[in-house]
């Protein structure tokens, strides 16, 4: 027998398991495509009006640091612009929550070692997930390729865009290999590939901010930082603008690399655990972890402190842009022009635009939090910890309840965090430093109620559909960003946009808020965590 004896029937078992995750996955990142191109076309239909909306993006490093860099005004470099990074992003995010499902979570639930039991090699647990991944980049690759050639676009930079999301999942698929035998839970080895996902995606916004611009004004040649990150590589291939197809050995050698390297260190650990084993605990437990609030808490600080420090770096990062900032927009009207469709509008105040449009990514950051945190009560499920406490005198909507109450806590704390980071660094540099926390933390927590409806959302579908619960939620998430956050830019129409909550959130401090969408949005999040818990009280557990 190989190391990698039962690969197939491994495969084919785990195409059975994603057979509805993968594919929601698949289809939402391929559907953002269209969906920019027409409103590319609709927007800027003249080389004219690109070069316009370009120039302004180039001269605004904070818009460099959100999108990439631009390469040039033909229709399929602005569809570039638009969308490559995010749906980059999107790639490495199912890349690595798949490849962690099939292999560090196979382990923590059981089934790894029951598996193993049987003829299957070593490496036959890790080659199968590895393959289901590499086969729905693949399919992604080729339907945004299909897509982009389906709207009459060149054949090298379509074919090279596909490329390139493909080999951004490969790539981040290699890092959740690694994460996987590092880490001894699902939960901390899908924190440690999603941070190295952001971790990319900000040091190739770096790269790009810092970018040089050539004397055309309106494209952007990045510097050295945008060739560290994986993302970076993606939109180094300048699709549709030179078509370096060279660049792609970068991410495809990095893949093999971790491949190898995750193959390696699985024959250095036991099943089941990781390279940092788990901490020993106190030899008795804290009076807190009497109650299931205190379990909830002790379960989730560590990813909370994961997510504090990265909104406080990036809030930091932002409070010291804010003489750049006020600079470029006071210079440049078009770069005015688009930073206030980001924030949704405001009273003309661009500054407070930027920040309004900064403080809509601390809301969605929350967002993705609260989704991530109110996954926990599924794996517990799953994994059977939760048999074993409500097995006890804890009620099931007590538990349940318990993780709701720390995961919107944890959101309304990163909020806070994030504004009191910007106003702090931002009033040290204007000299208002009292007026500009108070400012940026009030803007800051008026998110908290769109953070509240997708918590509302978990619940309900774990609630209804346990084992879809994960893929629903952070599907939900997907398309709220996107119809929200990024719907003013991308011509979405209005009713389409009224889908997400952050559509309905006031852009403080670029407008002025008013209680009736706060309201509205808190009381539609408590009645889908209300409807959650009732269903969870009145379903079984479902493994």
């Amino acid at each position: 027998m190989s190391a990698f004896t039962g690969t197939a029937r491994l495969v084919r078992l785990a195409v059975r398991r994603d057979r509805i995750q993968l594919p929601l996955w698949i289809v939402g990142a391929a559907l953002f495509v269209p969906i920019v191109v027409a409103s590319v076309r609709d927007r800027f239909p003249t080389e004219a009006d690109r070069i316009e909306i370009l120039r302004s993006a180039a001269a605004s490093p904070a818009l460099l640091l959100l999108r990439t860099a631009p390469t040039g005004p033909s229709e399929g470099s602005m569809i570039m612009f638009s969308i490559l990074t995010y749906v980059a992003v999107l790639a490495g995010l199912m890349s690595t929550l798949a490849v962690v499902r099939h292999t560090r979570q196979n382990e923590e639930t059981g089934r790894a070692e029951m598996v193993g039991a049987t003829v299957v090699g070593r490496h036959a647990g890790l080659t199968a997930a590895l393959v289901v991944v590499a086969g729905a980049n693949a399919v992604l690759g080729a339907l945004i390729a299909l897509a982009l050639l389906g709207y009459g676009l060149p054949v090298a930079g379509s074919i090279g865009t596909g490329a390139g999301i493909a080999a951004a999942g490969l790539v981040f698929a290699g890092v959740a290999a690694i994460a996987a035998q590092i880490a001894q839970s699902s939960r901390a080895a899908n924190g440690i590939a999603a941070a190295v996902v952001g971790v990319a995606y900000l040091v190739r916004g770096l790269g790009d901010a810092l970018g040089e611009v050539r004397p055309d004004g309106y494209t952007v040649v990045s510097a050295w930082p945008t060739w560290l990150s994986p993302i970076g590589w993606v939109t180094e291939m300048r699709q549709y603008a030179g078509d370096r197809w060279w660049v792609l050995v970068l991410p495809l050698a990095f893949f093999a690399v971790t491949v190898a390297a995750a193959f390696a260190l699985t024959v250095r650990r036991d099943v089941g655990m990781g390279l940092i084993p788990d901490r020993r605990g106190a030899a008795k437990a804290a009076p807190a972890l009497l109650s299931p609030l205190g379990l909830a808490w002790r379960l989730q600080r560590g990813t909370l402190l994961g997510w504090c420090v990265a909104v406080v770096a990036l809030g930091a990062a932002v409070g010291s842009l804010s003489q750049t900032v006020r600079e470029a927009l006071g210079e440049n009207q078009g770069t005015a022009d688009t930073v206030t469709k980001l924030a949704g509008g405001g009273d003309g105040d661009l500054l407070a635009a930027f920040f309004a449009a900064m403080m809509a990514i601390f809301g969605a950051m929350a967002a993705a939090y609260v989704v991530q945190a109110l996954m926990r009560p599924r794996a517990e499920e799953a994994g059977g910890p939760a048999e074993a406490v409500l097995a006890t005198g804890t009620g099931r909507l007590r538990w349940l309840a318990s993780h709701v109450a720390v995961a919107v806590g944890g959101a309304a704390l990163l909020l806070v965090a994030a504004g009191v980071a910007t106003g702090l660094v931002a009033g040290l540099t204007d000299g208002d430093l009292g007026g500009q926390v108070a400012e940026m933390t009030g803007a800051s927590l008026v998110q908290l109620p769109a953070a509240m409806i997708l918590a509302g959302f978990a619940v309900a579908a774990f609630g209804l559909l346990p084992r879809l619960a994960v893929g629903l939620a952070w599907t939900a998430f997907a398309v709220s960003l996107i119809v929200g956050q990024l719907g003013e830019l991308l011509g979405l129409p209005q009713a389409v946009r009224d889908i997400s909550p952050f559509t309905h959130t006031p852009a403080l401090p670029a407008a002025s808020a008013t209680a009736v969408p706060l309201i509205a949005l808190t009381a539609v999040a408590l009645a889908l965590g209300a409807a959650g818990l009732a269903l969870f009280r009145r379903r079984d557990l479902a493994i």
